[in-house]
């Protein structure tokens, strides 16, 4: 077999270094282990994602369109009597999106908590504000049990123990490995938290669409509303609390058939005799709120604005123009600096028969979340 070692063997010795054939011989040589190295290596890297792929479609978080749930430490003495009635809504930010928090999808660099003890804190100082406030009401969205970015808290459990309060929780996030970014987000189970002293009749997680396709969808949240009814006292109406929170790092198609697909729920239940209250993060904001809160960098995350025109007659977007309930988490929250981003996107969707006493976006700094909590009084007509 012709190779280097006998065309050198057969070449004058004074000459067999400076052999070009012999040169050219061992660079097609190491070319060709390169090459297989090369092929190992993406071999190895395409099975490693295919796996994870497969992985992942296999275990993917698949709801149904409509599934009950589970009403935790219920209260069962108490009916709703009252004609006015308290709601505070608060998207938690996990418990780990305090000031101290910025976050990779927002421009950030930061994937998770920054470790348990302000995961305890967080979540103590939301307690605190329940405790404090005392809403009939409470909708909390973002709540993690068993996350790897909130050191695997059950966040429900903890709320419950600290408040007293039943709640239902309804999953929107479940995947046992997101990939990415790196380091990975790795288990997520998170969801909305709905507490309240009074007795839940029922409570329903409803699926909204989603925008995503496979197999980003595999890793991705799976949106939904939770619907609470609440009996009210010497009446065949009810109380239908919807606790929301819509899509954010879409295209907006995913907001505007989420929106919509919310819209059709509400009449319906309007059209019953229903009291009908829905409150959430709409990831979106409402009339005369960019004005208020503009925006400072458009290369960052832009909002679409909900008009009241979109509603129907008699219904109303209920959120506070005077303080921002969300900040962007570009950077750990710097409220002097004149690039820091507020918007509008937290607030309520009240039904005709309800007259909307007040609202305010509690400021509370963004201490404990990347939201500020909203809270709203109003009477039932």
């Amino acid at each position: 077999m012709y190779d280097i070692i006998s065309h050198c063997e057969k070449r004058p010795k004074k000459g067999a270094e400076s052999c070009r054939v012999c040169a050219a011989l061992c660079k097609k040589t190491v070319m060709k282990k390169f090459l297989k190295v090369l092929g190992w290596i993406l071999l190895v890297l395409v099975l490693l994602v295919g796996g994870l792929i497969g992985f992942l479609s296999l275990r993917e978080y698949r709801p149904e369109p409509n599934e009950e749930v589970t009403v935790q430490n219920a209260q069962n003495t108490s009916v709703f009597a009252k004609k006015e009635l308290s709601v505070l809504s608060f998207n938690i930010g996990y418990g780990g999106l305090g000031d101290n928090a910025d976050f990779f999808m927002d421009g950030g660099k930061e994937v998770s908590a920054s470790d348990a003890a302000r995961v305890q804190e967080n979540l103590k100082n939301i307690s605190t504000l329940l405790q404090e406030k005392k809403p009939d009401f409470t909708i909390l969205q973002e709540v993690d049990q068993n996350s790897a970015r909130t050191k695997y808290y059950d966040e429900t459990e903890v709320l419950m123990q600290n408040t007293g309060l039943s709640g239902a929780f309804a999953l929107n996030y479940s995947c046992p490995f997101v990939p990415y970014p790196v380091p990975p987000i790795g288990r997520v189970n998170s969801g909305l938290f709905t507490l309240t002293e009074y007795k839940t009749a029922s409570a329903q997680r409803i699926s909204l669409p989603c925008p995503f396709s496979w197999p980003i969808r595999t890793a991705n949240l799976k949106r939904c509303l939770l619907i609470s009814r609440i009996p009210i006292e010497n009446s065949d109406k009810e109380l239908v609390l919807v606790n929301l929170h819509l899509e954010a790092y879409d295209d907006g198609e995913g907001k505007a058939a989420q929106t919509k697909m919310l819209l059709s729920i509400l009449e319906e239940e309007y059209k019953k005799g229903n009291y009908v209250v829905a409150g959430g993060d709409f990831n979106q904001t409402f009339t005369g709120c960019l004005e208020e809160f503009p925006l400072i960098d458009e290369t960052y995350w832009k909002p679409a604005v909900l008009e009241h025109e979109e509603l129907p007659e008699g219904w109303k977007f209920v959120y506070d123009l005077d303080t921002p309930s969300c900040r962007l988490l570009n950077q750990p929250y710097a409220p002097e600096d004149p690039a820091t981003q507020h918007y509008v996107l937290d607030g309520f969707i009240t039904s005709p028969n309800l007259e909307v006493k007040s609202v305010e976006a509690l400021d509370l700094g963004f201490v404990s979340s990347d939201h500020n909590p909203v809270y709203m009084e109003v009477t039932l007509s």
